[in-house]
Protein backbone atom coordinates (compact mmCIF):
# COMPACT_ATOMS: atom_id res chain seq x y z
CA UNK A 1 0.00 0.00 0.00
CA UNK A 2 1.74 3.35 -0.82
CA UNK A 3 -1.43 5.43 -1.47
CA UNK A 4 -4.61 5.61 0.66
CA UNK A 5 -7.77 4.69 -1.52
CA UNK A 6 -9.73 6.71 1.31
CA UNK A 7 -10.61 9.75 -0.14
CA UNK A 8 -11.43 11.53 3.21
CA UNK A 9 -8.02 10.69 5.04
CA UNK A 10 -6.47 11.96 7.67
CA UNK A 11 -2.61 12.08 8.65
CA UNK A 12 -3.23 13.55 12.58
CA UNK A 13 1.12 13.84 12.94
CA UNK A 14 3.90 16.13 11.23
CA UNK A 15 5.89 19.21 11.41
CA UNK A 16 6.51 22.28 9.03
CA UNK A 17 9.92 24.24 9.24
CA UNK A 18 13.03 25.61 8.05
CA UNK A 19 16.38 26.39 9.49
CA UNK A 20 17.09 29.20 10.86
CA UNK A 21 14.09 30.27 12.68
CA UNK A 22 14.35 31.51 16.11
CA UNK A 23 14.91 28.65 18.41
CA UNK A 24 14.66 28.73 22.48
CA UNK A 25 18.00 27.93 24.06
CA UNK A 26 17.08 25.31 26.15
CA UNK A 27 16.09 22.33 22.96
CA UNK A 28 17.14 19.05 22.57
CA UNK A 29 18.19 19.32 18.63
CA UNK A 30 17.37 21.91 16.09
CA UNK A 31 17.09 20.82 12.26
CA UNK A 32 19.39 19.89 10.13
CA UNK A 33 16.87 20.02 6.80
CA UNK A 34 14.15 22.27 6.09
CA UNK A 35 10.20 20.81 6.15
CA UNK A 36 8.13 23.31 4.22
CA UNK A 37 4.37 23.39 3.88
CA UNK A 38 4.98 22.98 0.04
CA UNK A 39 6.95 19.72 0.86
CA UNK A 40 4.38 18.63 3.18
CA UNK A 41 1.11 19.21 0.84
CA UNK A 42 2.90 17.48 -1.93
CA UNK A 43 3.54 14.24 -0.19
CA UNK A 44 -0.19 14.26 1.00
CA UNK A 45 -1.40 14.67 -2.50
CA UNK A 46 1.32 12.12 -3.70
CA UNK A 47 -0.08 9.80 -1.32
CA UNK A 48 -3.74 10.32 -1.32
CA UNK A 49 -4.14 12.11 1.68
CA UNK A 50 -6.56 14.55 2.02
CA UNK A 51 -6.37 16.66 5.58
CA UNK A 52 -3.44 16.84 8.15
CA UNK A 53 -2.63 17.89 10.91
CA UNK A 54 0.73 19.99 12.02
CA UNK A 55 2.07 19.33 15.40
CA UNK A 56 4.41 22.26 16.86
CA UNK A 57 8.14 20.51 16.99
CA UNK A 58 9.93 20.71 20.38
CA UNK A 59 12.71 23.05 18.89
CA UNK A 60 10.14 25.60 17.91
CA UNK A 61 9.04 26.33 21.79
CA UNK A 62 6.11 28.12 22.33
CA UNK A 63 6.76 30.28 19.13
CA UNK A 64 3.85 28.81 16.58
CA UNK A 65 3.86 31.60 13.84
CA UNK A 66 5.54 29.27 11.24
CA UNK A 67 3.05 26.75 11.71
CA UNK A 68 -0.18 29.39 11.93
CA UNK A 69 1.57 31.07 8.52
CA UNK A 70 1.45 27.04 6.97
CA UNK A 71 -2.29 27.10 8.29
CA UNK A 72 -3.29 29.89 6.71
CA UNK A 73 -1.67 29.30 3.63
CA UNK A 74 -3.49 25.51 3.50
CA UNK A 75 -6.93 26.69 3.59
CA UNK A 76 -8.23 24.65 5.70
CA UNK A 77 -6.45 21.19 4.68
CA UNK A 78 -5.00 21.30 7.93
CA UNK A 79 -5.30 21.46 11.31
CA UNK A 80 -2.28 22.48 14.22
CA UNK A 81 -1.63 21.81 17.81
CA UNK A 82 -0.16 24.38 19.29
CA UNK A 83 2.70 24.55 22.24
CA UNK A 84 1.95 26.72 24.97
CA UNK A 85 2.71 27.42 28.08
CA UNK A 86 1.02 28.28 31.81
CA UNK A 87 1.66 31.79 31.22
CA UNK A 88 -0.76 31.93 27.90
CA UNK A 89 -3.71 34.17 28.22
CA UNK A 90 -7.47 33.51 27.28
CA UNK A 91 -6.77 35.77 24.23
CA UNK A 92 -4.05 33.86 23.10
CA UNK A 93 -5.79 30.63 22.77
CA UNK A 94 -8.59 32.14 21.49
CA UNK A 95 -6.49 34.06 18.54
CA UNK A 96 -5.42 29.91 18.10
CA UNK A 97 -8.25 28.53 18.24
CA UNK A 98 -9.41 31.15 15.23
CA UNK A 99 -6.30 30.44 13.47
CA UNK A 100 -7.10 26.35 13.35
CA UNK A 101 -5.61 24.73 16.40
CA UNK A 102 -7.14 22.11 18.28
CA UNK A 103 -5.08 20.79 20.88
CA UNK A 104 -2.04 21.92 22.91
CA UNK A 105 0.64 19.67 23.39
CA UNK A 106 2.92 18.95 26.18
CA UNK A 107 6.37 17.58 24.98
CA UNK A 108 7.83 16.60 27.50
CA UNK A 109 10.43 13.74 26.73
CA UNK A 110 13.58 15.57 28.99
CA UNK A 111 12.01 17.72 31.02
CA UNK A 112 10.03 17.47 34.12
CA UNK A 113 6.31 17.22 34.21
CA UNK A 114 4.42 20.66 34.85
CA UNK A 115 2.68 21.41 37.61
CA UNK A 116 -1.43 21.29 36.21
CA UNK A 117 -2.31 22.32 39.52
CA UNK A 118 -0.84 25.65 39.44
CA UNK A 119 -3.37 28.34 38.98
CA UNK A 120 -1.94 28.72 35.44
CA UNK A 121 -2.44 25.43 34.11
CA UNK A 122 -5.24 25.23 35.83
CA UNK A 123 -6.61 28.05 33.44
CA UNK A 124 -5.18 26.86 30.13
CA UNK A 125 -6.41 23.62 30.82
CA UNK A 126 -9.73 24.90 31.48
CA UNK A 127 -9.89 27.25 28.55
CA UNK A 128 -8.48 24.54 26.38
CA UNK A 129 -11.77 22.25 27.59
CA UNK A 130 -14.22 25.26 26.47
CA UNK A 131 -12.48 25.68 23.07
CA UNK A 132 -12.80 21.67 22.56
CA UNK A 133 -8.94 20.94 22.82
CA UNK A 134 -7.39 17.75 23.52
CA UNK A 135 -4.11 17.73 24.91
CA UNK A 136 -1.54 15.70 23.20
CA UNK A 137 1.33 14.12 25.03
CA UNK A 138 4.77 12.73 24.18
CA UNK A 139 6.67 11.44 26.86
CA UNK A 140 8.20 7.97 27.65
CA UNK A 141 5.28 5.50 28.55
CA UNK A 142 6.78 4.45 31.83
CA UNK A 143 6.08 8.76 33.03
CA UNK A 144 2.86 8.07 31.84
CA UNK A 145 1.16 7.77 34.71
CA UNK A 146 2.29 10.99 36.76
CA UNK A 147 0.64 13.00 34.48
CA UNK A 148 -2.30 11.31 32.58
CA UNK A 149 -4.63 10.86 35.72
CA UNK A 150 -4.37 14.62 36.54
CA UNK A 151 -5.44 15.52 32.75
CA UNK A 152 -8.42 13.56 33.19
CA UNK A 153 -9.44 14.23 36.27
CA UNK A 154 -9.17 17.92 34.95
CA UNK A 155 -11.61 16.93 32.34
CA UNK A 156 -9.31 16.75 29.37
CA UNK A 157 -9.14 14.88 26.39
CA UNK A 158 -5.60 12.87 25.94
CA UNK A 159 -3.87 11.95 23.35
CA UNK A 160 -1.00 10.42 23.40
CA UNK A 161 1.53 10.47 20.88
CA UNK A 162 3.75 7.74 18.83
CA UNK A 163 2.17 4.49 20.77
CA UNK A 164 3.18 5.83 23.91
CA UNK A 165 6.93 5.57 23.58
CA UNK A 166 7.52 2.02 25.73
CA UNK A 167 10.97 1.15 26.28
CA UNK A 168 12.97 -0.23 23.03
CA UNK A 169 13.80 -2.98 25.27
CA UNK A 170 10.81 -3.62 26.74
CA UNK A 171 8.26 -3.08 24.22
CA UNK A 172 4.50 -3.98 24.63
CA UNK A 173 5.76 -5.37 27.57
CA UNK A 174 6.58 -2.03 29.24
CA UNK A 175 4.46 -1.58 32.32
CA UNK A 176 4.05 2.11 30.97
CA UNK A 177 2.69 0.56 28.03
CA UNK A 178 0.24 -1.71 29.51
CA UNK A 179 -0.97 1.18 31.89
CA UNK A 180 -2.08 2.94 28.91
CA UNK A 181 -4.10 0.25 27.71
CA UNK A 182 -5.50 0.63 30.70
CA UNK A 183 -6.54 4.21 30.33
CA UNK A 184 -8.80 3.18 27.44
CA UNK A 185 -11.85 2.66 30.11
CA UNK A 186 -11.81 6.52 30.77
CA UNK A 187 -13.36 7.37 27.33
CA UNK A 188 -11.22 10.38 27.55
CA UNK A 189 -7.90 8.73 25.97
CA UNK A 190 -6.59 8.44 21.96
CA UNK A 191 -3.70 6.74 20.38
CA UNK A 192 -1.78 7.67 17.71
CA UNK A 193 -0.45 4.94 15.21
CA UNK A 194 3.06 6.71 14.23
CA UNK A 195 6.72 6.61 14.22
CA UNK A 196 7.16 3.14 15.54
CA UNK A 197 10.68 3.82 15.11
CA UNK A 198 10.89 6.15 17.85
CA UNK A 199 10.48 2.90 20.19
CA UNK A 200 12.83 0.45 18.25
CA UNK A 201 15.20 0.01 15.41
CA UNK A 202 13.31 1.14 12.43
CA UNK A 203 13.65 -2.52 10.32
CA UNK A 204 11.00 -3.26 13.40
CA UNK A 205 8.37 -0.79 12.58
CA UNK A 206 6.00 -3.07 10.87
CA UNK A 207 6.13 -6.39 13.26
CA UNK A 208 7.03 -4.59 16.31
CA UNK A 209 3.77 -1.84 15.26
CA UNK A 210 1.26 -5.11 14.51
CA UNK A 211 1.78 -5.97 17.91
CA UNK A 212 1.19 -2.91 19.40
CA UNK A 213 -1.50 -2.28 17.49
CA UNK A 214 -3.04 -5.05 18.42
CA UNK A 215 -3.46 -4.83 21.86
CA UNK A 216 -4.59 -1.47 21.39
CA UNK A 217 -6.87 -1.90 19.10
CA UNK A 218 -8.30 -4.10 21.48
CA UNK A 219 -8.34 -2.02 24.40
CA UNK A 220 -9.51 1.36 22.42
CA UNK A 221 -11.49 -0.13 19.47
CA UNK A 222 -10.65 1.92 16.52
CA UNK A 223 -13.02 4.71 17.50
CA UNK A 224 -9.87 6.47 19.64
CA UNK A 225 -7.26 5.22 17.33
CA UNK A 226 -5.48 7.77 14.77
CA UNK A 227 -2.75 7.20 12.16
CA UNK A 228 -0.12 10.27 11.68
CA UNK A 229 2.85 9.81 9.19
CA UNK A 230 5.33 11.89 11.54
CA UNK A 231 7.03 13.44 8.54
CA UNK A 232 9.80 14.58 8.06
CA UNK A 233 10.82 11.81 10.71
CA UNK A 234 12.76 14.23 12.52
CA UNK A 235 16.25 12.37 13.81
CA UNK A 236 15.33 9.53 12.13
CA UNK A 237 15.34 10.53 8.35
CA UNK A 238 17.73 7.98 7.02
CA UNK A 239 15.53 5.23 8.82
CA UNK A 240 12.08 6.16 7.61
CA UNK A 241 10.00 7.89 4.41
CA UNK A 242 6.08 8.42 4.03
CA UNK A 243 5.87 6.04 1.52
CA UNK A 244 6.45 3.66 4.54
CA UNK A 245 4.50 5.37 7.14
CA UNK A 246 1.57 4.58 4.66
CA UNK A 247 2.60 0.88 4.01
CA UNK A 248 3.30 0.41 7.95
CA UNK A 249 -0.69 1.21 8.68
CA UNK A 250 -1.16 -1.64 5.96
CA UNK A 251 0.94 -3.96 8.01
CA UNK A 252 -0.17 -2.81 11.48
CA UNK A 253 -4.17 -3.24 10.36
CA UNK A 254 -5.96 -6.00 8.60
CA UNK A 255 -9.55 -5.08 8.60
CA UNK A 256 -10.77 -2.34 6.26
CA UNK A 257 -13.23 -0.94 8.19
CA UNK A 258 -10.33 -0.48 11.07
CA UNK A 259 -8.43 1.49 8.45
CA UNK A 260 -11.07 3.89 7.72
CA UNK A 261 -11.73 4.75 11.03
CA UNK A 262 -8.56 5.13 11.94
CA UNK A 263 -8.08 7.15 8.47
CA UNK A 264 -10.87 8.78 8.18
CA UNK A 265 -13.83 8.66 10.63
CA UNK A 266 -11.97 9.31 14.03
CA UNK A 267 -9.68 11.96 12.82
CA UNK A 268 -12.52 14.26 11.04
CA UNK A 269 -14.41 14.52 14.30
CA UNK A 270 -11.26 14.94 16.81
CA UNK A 271 -10.36 17.71 14.53
CA UNK A 272 -13.11 18.98 13.71
CA UNK A 273 -12.41 19.31 9.56
CA UNK A 274 -14.83 20.36 7.14
CA UNK A 275 -15.57 18.67 3.41
CA UNK A 276 -13.10 21.23 2.09
CA UNK A 277 -10.04 19.55 0.34
CA UNK A 278 -11.24 15.96 0.28
CA UNK A 279 -9.66 15.20 -2.86
CA UNK A 280 -6.36 15.59 -3.02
Amino acid sequence: MSRFAIPSSVDTHAHVFERGLPMPAARRYAPTQDATLAQYLAQLDLHGVAHGVLVQPSFLGTDNSYMLQALQAAHGRLRGVAVVDASASAQHLDALASAGIDGLRLNLVGLPLPELASPGWARVLEQANALGWHVELHLEAARLQGIVPSLLAAGCRVVVDHFGRPDPALGVDDPGFGFLLRQAASGQVWVKLSAAYRNGPAADGAAWGRRAAAQLLDAYTAERLLWGSDWPHTQHGDQASYAQAVQWLGDWLDDAAHVRTVLADTPRQLFRFTTQGDTP
